[in-house]
């Protein structure tokens, strides 16, 4: 193996061992006796969020497929999260990064890009896989093209990944298999990984995804068509695709939810005030998925726990999904007001969320 290789996966490894797993976080029901909901906390990861597990797979992917070599430029499409983590590791190993943005993203993700020493190319629309595409050749570097690679990167077996972590710390509590495992969805990495994972030892667990407006992940699970396309990009950003990605494998989900983008900022403005700190907007359509599902198993007597994610600070948000200007602007904070309520009624009263 060429020398510089070995010492960039072994660099990798070295920062993999020097940080600890991300904390599980119960969430108080006392209205809802007998069912747990825990939240895994992926915004402690170094570079703040669940995608610094997805980058590290994906260099390491890279670099073993013989891809990536001393001096590469390195290419991504990306909404933000993933990008900042790329540029972290880009960094780590020398290597110049250019991630390829809508230009709405956010002007904190451009910023912890460009912390990390990475460039930002910003691009009108939803198409950012050619421009990638694109930017790649003309650089003759290598495009990790996350949507297509995520859900082959990640060893879904085991090997300290993502889901083997949440069994592993679920295994003192009340009900360590969980009823449900509630993740979104932007490559469907994550999910795949899950749901792989629950099959694979066999665990009585069943997985739901939620999905934003404007995304097309929620038809194709109901029709199976891949040629579905959206002509609007999510307002969720880092989640929700406008295409159906090649990495979401929609056999291994055994339940999706659309979610109005409105109840998710309400969700992750209701978060704030139970866990006394911001979540982003994923966050918040993790969630509201997750009350209707507790809602779901009060009315049937059910019993169990429920685990889902914090994929993001809300740090990152505070000129848009924490800004009642901008939500004002975008016609939203109206809506919000309304699910803030529903989702105030129903954790302290029991009061339907509809």
């Amino acid at each position: 193996m060429d020398a510089w290789v070995s010492q960039a996966i072994t660099k990798i490894e070295a920062d993999m061992q020097r940080s600890s797993d991300t904390h599980l976080v119960p969430v108080p029901l006392p209205r809802f006796d007998g069912i747990q909901l825990y939240l895994k906390d992926e915004s402690t990861h170094p570079t703040g969020s669940l995608k610094h597990r997805l980058a590290r797979s994906l260099f390491l992917f890279a670099l073993c497929n013989g891809e990536i070599k001393k001096g590469s430029t390195v290419i991504e499409a990306s909404s933000g999260s993933t990008a900042i983590s790329e540029a972290y590791f880009a960094r780590l190993l020398g290597l110049p990064f250019i991630a390829v943005v809508p230009e709405s993203t956010s002007v904190e993700k451009i910023r912890q890009i460009e912390f990390y020493g990475g460039q930002s190319h910003k691009v009108k629309g939803s198409d950012i896989y050619s421009a990638a595409e694109a930017l790649a050749q003309q650089t003759s570097g290598v495009y990790l093209d996350q949507f297509t690679n995520a859900e082959r990167a990640t060893d879904w077996r085991g090997n300290n990944n993502i889901a083997e972590s949440i069994f592993k710390q679920m295994e003192k509590e009340p009900h360590p298999i969980p009823r449900w495992v509630v993740v979104t969805a932007g490559t469907g990495g994550t999910s795949a990984t899950i749901g792989r994972y629950i099959r694979y030892k066999g665990l009585d667990t069943q997985l739901c995804v939620p999905d934003p407006d404007n995304s097309v992940f929620y038809d194709y699970f109901q029709t199976g068509d891949k040629t579905l396309r959206s002509s609007i990009g999510s307002n969720i950003e880092g989640i929700g695709r406008p295409r159906v990605e090649p990495s979401f494998l929609r056999k291994v989900v055994d339940r999706m939810y659309q979610i109005p983008d409105a109840a998710s900022y309400a969700s992750m403005h209701y978060l704030n005030t139970i866990l006394n700190r911001r979540c982003g907007g994923s966050t918040g359509t993790n969630f509201y998925t997750v009350l209707k599902l507790i809602e779901e198993m009060k009315n049937n007597g059910e019993s169990g726990s429920i685990v889902s994610m914090i994929c993001d600070s809300g740090e990152r948000y505070l000129n848009s999904y924490y800004s009642e200007a901008w939500l004002a602007e975008k016609g939203f904070l109206d809506d919000v007001k309304i699910y803030q309520d529903r989702i105030t009624k129903f954790i302290n009263s029991g009061a339907p969320l509809k």
